[in-house]
């Protein structure tokens, strides 16, 4: 095995969240984006003793698993949905099977497993995208979706996407006319020149309400392409432009709000810089489990409305009785998890990071007639220090990078009989587990929730208990 070396083979077994192996006589191959029996010719880009890792230079054969009638126009070509081509049936076996694996390596054999529940919609389920400006390919035409897969800069317009509603599609293709036809230029990453950076779209699937962003550079931190500097752009104009369009559309959704976002930095992610409402107002609304709840552009929220049920429902039955007791809800975004089990609480403190995801949590839990909640803002493990109420119940829902182990070790200490992890990247469950065991938590009961069809990502929430000293 050499590193360039150019082979073929069979992929294997697979593990979280989409890596596979191919094995050969001189060890095993390392591959991405891996659907087990696929046949796939690779070059091998490194090698580390008898194990390699490769990529994928192109399919030979499929595997006997892609029997999917209609998978998605983009599909293989865009970053996003690797299990398009497995038939839903297929996608939630895989899942499960990764899913149990990995928490067999963190929790042994002591669990009860509740299985893997589906969502009840596969596709059109996302309420949130964050399409890229770009170009297909170098000094292309202008782009407008998701990135090429393995690339950092290459864009595919995903005017034709399976996992949200018609109304995306609608917006990104005028979005993209618009700006095509009066030729503004995309915010170069490298060369810090253009205008367009992002297109934010959210629709609640249960109300039916949606609100469009677009991100852009400030007119003030704009620079002109080369060959363009001499090229008055009056942006005032244009954006009212691309309002007037959108709003003209034959949207089947209830347009709340179109906003215009500025971003100068130099990062790639769509942050907030300072927001101006060109229509409407800045927010929707969305309902989960009979709670209505406001939905900022930047605020967390369950992208799988349908699936979120699913999933709060199992966190509230490993919560289990809350009658006259205190329960900390841990990166509570827009206070959902806290809401809810508050029904029966004494009382639920949430504590988020994002201080306007807490605006709209404390609003949300207003207009629910939910008095038993508080909202903290401020990052979890320095807010612990300053809590003087005790909890009797933790409920953790971090972000993709999961808990600071510094603030595991201080959720410990609290001593409480159970907390429960809902993990959206179960990896860094694995790793959070390791802390929680030493401290004296055993996982005893997990379930998976798929909250993210035609993708390899799962959720999963974990109910840890306390052992007896």
């Amino acid at each position: 095995m050499k590193k360039g070396e150019i082979g073929q083979g069979v992929i294997g077994d697979t593990s979280f969240p989409d890596r596979g192996y191919i094995e050969r006589e001189d060890g095993k191959v390392l591959i991405k984006h891996a659907i087990p029996g696929r046949e796939v010719e690779y070059r091998i880009l490194k090698r580390r003793g008898e194990r390699g890792e490769g990529r994928v230079l192109r399919l030979i054969k499929p595997s006997p698993l892609e029997t999917a009638a209609h998978p998605c126009l983009h599909s293989g070509i865009c970053g996003g949905c690797l299990y398009q081509t497995l038939p839903y049936p297929e996608q939630l076996k895989l899942k499960e099977r990764q899913l149990v694996e990995l928490l067999h390596t963190a929790a042994g054999q002591t669990f009860q497993w509740d299985g893997m529940l589906g969502s009840p919609e596969p596709e059109h389920y996302r309420l949130k995208m964050e399409y890229s400006f770009g170009d297909a390919y170098r000094d292309g035409p202008l782009a407008l979706g998701m990135h090429r897969r393995e690339s950092h800069y290459d864009i595919v317009t995903t005017d034709r996407c399976q996992l949200v509603h018609e109304d995306f599609n609608l917006i990104l293709r005028e979005t993209l006319r618009i700006f095509t036809e009066a030729q503004i230029p995309f915010f170069h990453k490298l060369r810090h020149s253009g205008y367009l950076r992002h297109l934010l779209v959210r629709r609640g699937t249960h109300s039916g309400e949606m609100l469009v962003d677009l991100v852009t550079v400030s007119e003030g931190a704009y620079t002109a392409p080369e060959g363009q500097e001499g090229r008055a752009i009056n942006f005032s104009l244009l954006l009212t432009q691309w309002k007037d369009a959108i709003l003209k559309l034959p949207l089947q959704s209830e347009l709340k709000g179109i906003l215009h976002t500025v971003n100068d930095s130099p990062a790639d992610a769509v942050i907030n810089q300072g927001t101006e409402v060109l229509y409407g107002q800045e927010y929707f609304e969305e309902t989960l489990s009979g709670l209505r709840f406001k939905i900022t552009p930047f605020s967390f929220f369950q992208n799988n409305a349908d699936g979120a049920e699913l999933l709060y429902r199992k966190v509230a039955d490993y919560v289990g009785d809350t009658g006259g007791k205190t329960v900390f809800d841990l990166y509570s975004g827009t206070g959902t998890i806290a809401q809810l089990v508050a029904k029966t609480a004494s009382h639920t403190v949430g504590v988020e990071l994002i201080e306007e995801a807490v605006i709209a949590a404390r609003e949300n839990a207003e207009r629910n007639g939910i008095t038993n909640c508080s909202f903290i803002a401020g990052d979890v493990l320095k807010v612990l220090d300053e809590l003087r109420e005790k909890p009797d119940v933790i409920i953790l829902d971090p972000p993709r990078e999961g808990v600071n182990p510094k603030a595991l070790s201080k959720l410990v200490r609290y001593r409480v009989p159970r907390m429960i992890y809902v993990s959206c990247k179960p990896s860094s469950l694995l790793r959070d587990l390791e802390i929680l065991r030493e401290g004296g938590y055993q996982p005893t009961r997990a379930v998976g929730v798929d909250m993210f069809p035609q993708t390899p990502n799962v959720e999963a929430v974990c109910l840890m208990s306390k052992v007896q000293d």
